[in-house]
C-alpha cells in the first residue's frame, strides 16, 4: 500500500493547556513521553479542560532536560520538575474513569488559580500507575496518562485542506490537537485506516474521534466561534456526534520522528461511516 509521511508532531504535557510541537520524540508504555502526564482539577477532584476555561489554551508549555515551564501572560513562569516523585495521592475524576493521581505543589496551584481565576490543582500521574484504555477497544496491555481515552490522535493534514476548503477558512492544525499529522494521502483517507505503521512503531486505528468544541476556541484569543463545529455538523455526523481524526493505540514503543515514512498495513469499512 502507499507510503505516506510524519508530517507534524505534537505533545501536550499539561491536558488542555497549549501544546509543543517537536521534531524527535521519544514513544514509551503510555504514548509520546510525558504527554499529558499532568492535569488540573477542580475543587471536587474533576478534571479541567478548555471546554471549560477557554483561558486554559493561553498557558504555554515547554520542556527542557529536568524542567516542565509554564507561561502565561503578564505571569512570572512557573518552573517544575519533569519528573516529580512525591506528592500527595488524589483520586480525581476524569470522565468515567477514577484515576489515582499526585499534586504537584501549592506554588504551582496558587499560579493556576490566579490565571484562571478558578480554584484548581495540578496533579500528575506516577510512572508506575497503569491507566487502562477502555477494553471495548483495546487490549489489556494498553495503557494511557491523563489522555480523554487513547494515547494518540491522527489526523491528516489533507483532512484539514478539505475541512478549510468547506468553510472557506483557514484554522490551523492546532486547534484539533493532534499527536501525528500525516501527509501524502488524501483528505479523510484516515477514516479506512484500521492499522498503520510510523517509522518503527504499529499503530492500531479502532474508533474515530468525536470532537467537542474545544476546536472552535481561538489558541491566541480564546474567542468561541461557530466553526468548525458548524461544518463538521454538516459533512462529518453521525449519530449526533461529530468526527475528526482517528484515535490510535501503540503496540511497541520507541522513537518517531518527523518525516518518518508512514504505511498502511490494513484498510477498513471507513469510521464514521460516513
Amino acid at each position: 500500500m502507499s507510503d505516506f509521511t510524519l508530517e507534524q508532531m505534537f505533545i501536550y504535557p499539561v491536558k488542555s493547556l497549549a501544546g509543543i510541537a517537536v521534531n524527535q520524540w521519544q514513544v514509551n508504555e503510555k504514548g509520546l513521553l510525558y504527554d499529558r502526564k499532568w492535569m488540573l482539577i477542580d475543587e471536587k477532584q474533576q478534571f479541567l479542560s478548555q471546554r471549560r476555561v477557554p483561558h486554559m489554551a493561553l498557558i504555554k508549555t515547554a520542556i527542557t532536560e529536568t524542567e516542565l515551564i509554564l507561561s502565561a501572560p503578564n505571569r512570572a513562569n512557573l518552573v517544575l520538575p519533569l519528573n516529580p516523585t512525591d506528592g500527595e495521592v488524589i483520586a480525581s475524576h476524569l470522565w468515567d474513569d477514577n484515576c489515582e493521581a499526585r499534586s504537584v505543589s501549592a506554588a504551582a496551584d496558587e499560579w493556576l488559580s490566579k490565571f484562571l481565576k478558578i480554584k484548581c490543582r495540578l496533579v500528575y500521574q506516577p510512572d508506575d500507575l497503569i491507566r487502562p484504555v477502555d477494553p471495548n477497544y483495546a487490549k489489556e496491555t494498553d495503557q494511557v496518562n491523563f489522555s480523554d481515552g487513547f494515547p494518540f490522535l491522527i489526523v491528516s493534514s489533507a483532512s484539514l485542506v478539505s475541512l478549510n476548503k468547506a468553510m472557506n477558512l483557514y484554522l490551523s492544525m492546532r486547534r484539533f490537537r493532534p499527536n501525528l499529522v500525516i501527509a501524502g494521502c488524501g483528505g479523510y483517507e484516515e477514516d479506512s485506516w484500521r492499522e498503520i505503521s510510523v517509522g518503527e512503531i504499529d499503530f492500531r486505528l479502532p474508533k474515530p474521534c468525536s470532537r467537542c468544541s474545544v476546536p472552535a476556541i481561538h489558541p491566541q484569543t480564546t474567542q468561541v466561534s461557530k466553526e468548525p463545529l458548524a461544518t463538521l455538523s454538516r459533512l462529518r455526523k453521525w449519530e449526533n456526534k461529530v468526527y475528526f481524526g482517528q484515535n490510535a493505540l501503540h503496540d511497541n514503543c520507541g522513537t518517531l520522528t518527523v518525516g518518518d515514512v508512514v504505511t498502511v498495513k490494513l484498510k477498513g469499512e471507513p469510521q464514521p461511516p460516513l
